[in-house]
């Protein structure tokens, strides 16, 4: 999304389905944007949902670790939210910054799109009905593939060229 810096506090009055009452600190006027620009599109501010030790959500410090702040988060869809099962910075990722690796913890439900009669014809392979046996007129079999297409061919002639019956039911 970007580099927003945003401080988005514990008070969560007015943005209550955006976000949780667990942040640090206060917000600030960056915190008040993000905030805003959440409750228009709906997103979820996961940080602040769960409750950790403050060194879990703290996701910033200066390099002297004289201030430290919460202002990186990670976002999902209000649909979502219930997928999201935490949130919290990890410190011991050496990425030489100030910032924490922030990391969330997902739980994805698959749907299952193939039924039983799938599964079985899957495990068993794919199998072709046996063909039925081209036969001539004189009850041969046809074997050759010109000669079956041309029986049909045949066939058909025949049938759609046979003269119309003569009673129609008047």
């Amino acid at each position: 999304m970007g580099d927003f810096n945003a401080k988005v506090g514990m008070d969560n009055t007015g943005y209550e389905d955006i976000m949780g009452r667990h942040g640090l600190e206060e917000r600030n006027k960056n915190g008040g944007r993000f905030a805003n620009l959440c409750a228009f599109n709906k997103p979820v501010i996961g940080g602040t949902i769960f409750s950790h030790k403050r060194i879990h959500e703290i996701t910033w410090a200066s390099p002297d670790h004289t201030t430290q702040n919460q202002i990186n988060h990670i976002c999902i869809d209000k649909k979502l939210k219930r997928t999201m099962e935490d949130v919290r910075s990890k410190r011991g990722a050496n990425i030489a910054s100030g910032h924490h690796l922030l990391v969330a913890k997902m739980k994805l439900k698959l749907k299952k799109y193939w039924t039983t009669g799938q599964t079985i014809s899957q495990l068993s392979g794919n199998h072709l009905k046996p063909e039925r046996p081209v036969k001539s007129k004189e009850g041969k079999v046809i074997t050759n593939i010109e000669e079956q297409r041309n029986g049909w061919v045949e066939h058909f002639k025949e049938l759609l060229n046979r003269p119309a019956p003569l009673n129609f039911g008047v």
